[in-house]
Formats: C-alpha cells, structure tokens, sequence
C-alpha cells in the first residue's frame, strides 16, 4: 500500500509542478486570456485525450456479441488512418487559416455562405452535446463505482448538472486557471497509464489466465458481420472535434514560439522547414494536433490487444473494458487496488473536464456568429480575463437542459453527439483544395489537391457511415436535425435579429469582443460576405413572391460590398485600419481601428 501511495504522491506532483501558470504580462496580448503549448493541450486535446476510456469500448461492443473481436486489429487499422489524414488536414490548414475560425472560416472564404452558416450551427450543436455526454458519462463512471448505475434517473442527471457546473465554474475563471487544472488531470492520468501498461506487460509474462465467463455468441452472415464492422469502426472514431477546436480556437493562443522550436532554430538550423512547420501560433496549435496523428490509433491498438487476450469488454463482470484492464495490470503492483480506484475516479473528473474543450470552443464561434448575425447582439461581453462569460453561461445552460430532456441518460445524447464534427471536416478538405488549387502550380498542386479531396471524400463517407452506424440508436434523427437547424438558421439570418450595419459589425468585433489586426479583420469581411448572402436571398424571395402578384419591396438598402478577401485582411499591412473604418462616423472610426492598444 505504501508503494502504491508513493507513486500516487510523486505523479501528483510531477503532473501539477509541469502544469502552466498564466502570467501577468499575458493579459495584454490581444486582449486577455492567451495560453501556451501546455494550456492549449489540456483546453483543446482534452476531450480527445479522455476517449481512450469509452471509444475503445465502444468499438470492442459492436463485435465481441458477434465473436468478431479476432478482426478489431482490422477496424483499428481503419480509424489509424483516418486519424492519420484528418490530423495531416488541419495540420496544414493551420498556415492557411491561422487566425481562427475553422472550417467556418474555410468555407467562407473558398466555398460558399450557405455552407458556413450551416457550418456555424452544427459546431454550436457538437460543442453544447460534448458537455451533455462528457459530464453523463462521468455521473455514469461514479455511480458504477458505487454500484448504482442505471438506478435512478434523477441521480444521473442531477450528477451530469453538477459536473457540469464544476466545469462552466473553472471555465468562467479564465483559460489560465482552466489549462492549469486541466493538464494537471492529463498529466496524471498519462503517467498511470504508462504504470497500467507496465503492469499489463507484467500480467502477460506472468500468464495471468483470460477471464472465464459465458456470454451467447450471435450468428450473424457474411454481409451483417461487414455491417457490424463499420459500426465497430464508427464508434471508435470519436472525439475527433478536438481537430476542429484546435483550429477554431487558434485565436485564443499566443503568437510566440516554444522552447523546443527556439533551441532548434539556434542548434539545428538545417532543419529550418520543420522549425519553420512549428513555429509562432500555428506551431503551437500543430504542436496538439500531432497527437491526433498517432495517438487514437495507438492506444486503440494497445486496448483491443490486452482486451482480446484477457477476453474482457465493457460489461464484463460488470466494468468497462478500461476497467477491467486496470484491474489486471494495477492487481500485478503492490496495493495496486489503491491506483486501480484512484485511476476510476481520475475518469470522472477528465471526462467531466473533457467539456473544457466544448465550452472554450463555443466562446470562439459564439462571439463571430453574433458578428454575422445569427445570434443576438447582447451575448457578446468579454470579461477582463478575456472569457466571453454569456456564451459560457448560456452553452452550460443548454446543456443541462439537454441532460433533462434526456431523463440523465447517456445513451440517448450518444448518437448525436461526434457525428456532427465530420462535416465540418469535410468541409475544411473541399476549402483546402480549392486554395491548393488556387496557389500551387505542378507536383505541389496535384499532391496536394489530391490529398485534400481525398480527405473531404472520407470524411464525408465518415459522417454518412455515422448515422448508418448509429441508426438503430436513433443515428437518423440526425437527418432530421440538420435538416431544422439549417433551416433555423437562415430564418435567423434573414429576420431582423440578422441585420448588420458596418457600424454594428465594428461595435461587435472592437468593442465588445475586444479583438483587433488579422483577425477582426477576417470576421469584418466574413460579416459582409453575410450580409450580402441575406440581401440576395431576400431578394430572390421578393422577385419569387412577385410570381404571383405579391409585391414586397426589400426592407433594407444594398449591404456594403465585402470585397476580395486578401485585400480585407491586409496581408501586406498587418497594421492597417479596419476595412470598416471608412463607413463608420469621425468620432467612432478613432476607437478601435485596428492597432492593438
């Protein structure tokens, strides 16, 4: 016991002295609320990082009933992949797109309106169920723990709430203090498992026996097992948002480059491209999303192996699949027991806290929405530690109203939530191959406009092998979904709510969000480019009405031309006004007009 208490004590305080501190200083960069490497891992890899405890599961769920876990290595292989090429997409997209905004700014600027609009809607969804399904599934973890699971459904949702709150509480207090606890959970929880796999390793040599239950085995034909084998590979394709919330929340990182990338560019300068590859903002955002490369496939691999030999899942006697190893391997270690509870109760907290990623994410595509005018203008207030509270307070809000409808129940959030992140993936390869094709000439251009539409074709396969894999679970409601919501939200737009002059626009982005240079730039033209898609449809309503003999004139006059997107973001003059400036009064036109203060 004492060895076991040893090792808890020096993983705590190893994983807490590593954490990042904010300082000072930092409040005066953009505003407020910048973070570094090790902040931006824990706020934006978080919710990736902790689907090693479900996602493995899930996918081991869909083909051991079947005696189909022999070809788990198969599906493994699959969600390698797509691993390997989304993280290669945004990696790239980064230098393009380096400013924020995701696959809503990527689509804005190469395809078309409609799209990010409807781009803009499905995130505000993904992000609001990942607090519904991260903080269920820790009231879950606990209450398995204490044998109550499935009991109760008033002490599911009421332990979902209150997770919940515990995280809109550390989130409300600044990214700073977010990261620290954070990636103080993410440290602990990588150091034990590196013990878990040593003990594994032990448990193996040692010859510790499969465990022995019986479970009736389903017969299923050639054709069904294939069908079972693509939800295997759904269900353990998860958590993937993180890609899309790396990207979107760029804006919240700072513009320096880390120490590893300083010393090298000092010692090691032939390797300059690569340097060059990590450096400033865009490196650091590359610096999390190199782990999205690797890691899913990795522990995937490492899980389904240790489950295949130890013949345990989730539900067997009564744990999770990660559960269940962590039994084997902690048993292997003196007072392993003691690390064996601490290591389940470690996945309360990392998958309630995995909502850190959702709620910092929707402060990123709240405050543009506002912009564009899809959202009210009063929800945009930026507190002094940069936090933008309304959009935190309301997407908490939401959720927790979700969490009731759903009388606590995980497995009813479940088949919506992670199938929305793939369209907006797919989005960002279309985007990405249009400016390949725009900018690149010869092999450059043929590469990589290849691989771009290679990986927008997969992941618009991923999103339909999605609902297909989810169906039974209520996967095709999701149709239904996207369907209303992009319907809601082009009535949003053209109602009156989505009116937006130059001067509001300006009051939004300078004012109120507090944002200044390259990036209110982009959201000015992307508010603009907005305007002028609601002017048209209008339009094109009032010319179709007049069909038949129903005259109504458009309430407002012709918006602003947006213009060519490069000269609105000034890439030759990082410093240069806001392209708002001109339509703006004297006296406004001086407050906030695109220098830092």
């Amino acid at each position: 016991m004492l060895f076991a208490i040893g090792i808890l004590i020096v993983i705590v305080f190893l994983a807490y002295k590593a954490a990042p501190s904010e300082r000072q200083e930092d409040a005066h960069i953009h505003g407020a609320g910048q973070v570094g490497l090790l902040a931006a891992i824990a706020l934006f890899g978080i919710d990736y990082f902790t689907s090693y405890y479900y996602a493995t599961g899930e996918m081991m769920s869909s083909l051991h009933p079947y005696n189909l876990q022999r070809y788990a290595y198969l599906t493994a292989a699959l969600i390698s992949i797509a691993n390997f090429t989304f993280g290669a997409l945004y990696m790239y997209s980064l230098g393009v797109f380096n400013e924020g905004g995701g696959s809503y700014t990527a689509s804005m600027r190469y395809l078309k309106p409609t799209m990010s609009l409807i781009v803009a809607v499905v995130l505000i969804q993904d992000y609001t169920l990942t607090i519904v399904v991260s903080a269920l599934s820790g009231g879950d973890q606990l209450l398995s723990v204490l044998n109550l699971y499935g009991k109760y459904w008033w002490l599911h949702f009421i332990l979902g709430a209150v997770l919940a709150f515990a995280t809109w509480f550390v989130t409300i207090r600044g990214r700073g203090e977010s990261g620290k606890v954070g990636f103080t959970m993410l440290g602990i929880f990588w150091m034990l498992t590196v013990v878990l796999a040593i003990g594994l390793f032990v448990a193996q040599a040692k010859g510790v026996p499969p465990v022995a239950y019986h479970e009736p085995v389903q017969q299923v034909s050639f054709w069904t097992a294939l069908y079972h084998m693509l939800t295997a590979t759904m269900k353990g394709m998860v958590a993937l948002s993180g890609l899309e919330a790396m990207s979107n929340g760029i804006q919240f990182v700072k513009n320096e480059d880390v120490s590893l990338v300083k010393w090298g560019k000092q010692h090691m300068p032939h390797l300059n491209a690569l340097w060059h590859f990590y450096s400033g903002k865009s490196g650091i955002g590359r610096f999390v999303q190199t782990s999205f490369l690797f890691y899913g496939g990795l522990t995937t691999f490492f899980l389904t192996a240790f489950a295949i030999h130890f013949n345990v899942f989730d539900g067997t006697l009564g744990r999770t699949l990660v559960g269940n190893l962590a039994f084997i391997g902690f048993g292997q270690l003196p007072g392993g027991v003691i690390l064996f509870w601490v290591y389940q109760i470690l996945a309360v907290f990392m998958l309630a806290a995995a909502s850190m990623t959702a709620l910092q994410d929707a402060q990123a595509t709240e405050w543009r929405d506002v912009a564009i005018g899809e959202i009210p203008e009063f929800i945009v207030y930026r507190d002094p530690r940069g936090t933008f509270t309304r959009s935190v307070t309301i997407t908490f809000c939401a959720a927790v109203l979700i969490m009731f409808l759903v009388r606590g129940r995980t497995a009813a959030a479940v088949p919506y939530y992670g199938v929305g992140v793939f369209m907006p993936i797919m989005v960002m390869g279309m985007a990405v191959r249009k400016h390949i094709l725009q900018h690149y000439t010869g092999r450059a251009r043929f590469w990589g406009s290849l691989g771009a539409g290679f990986a927008a074709i997969l992941g618009g396969l991923v999103f339909v092998g999605q609902i297909v894999g989810k169906w039974s679970e209520g996967g095709w409601v999701v149709l239904i979904s996207f369907s209303i919501l992009a319907l809601v939200a082009h009535l949003l737009l053209l109602s009156p709510l989505g009116y937006r002059n130059p001067e509001q626009i300006h009051r939004i982005v300078r004012k109120k969000a507090r944002v200044q240079g390259g990036m209110a730039s982009i959201v000015e033209w992307q508010s603009l480019k907005m305007q002028e898609y609601r002017y048209a449809i209008l339009v094109g309503v009032s010319q179709f009405l007049e069909l038949f003999g129903i005259r109504r004139p458009v309430r407002y006059e012709a918006p602003v031309e947006a213009g060519d997107y490069d000269h609105a973001l000034h890439v030759d003059d990082p410093g240069a006004p806001s392209i708002l400036v001109q339509y703006l009064p004297k006296d406004k036109a001086r407050i906030g007009d695109g220098k830092n203060p």
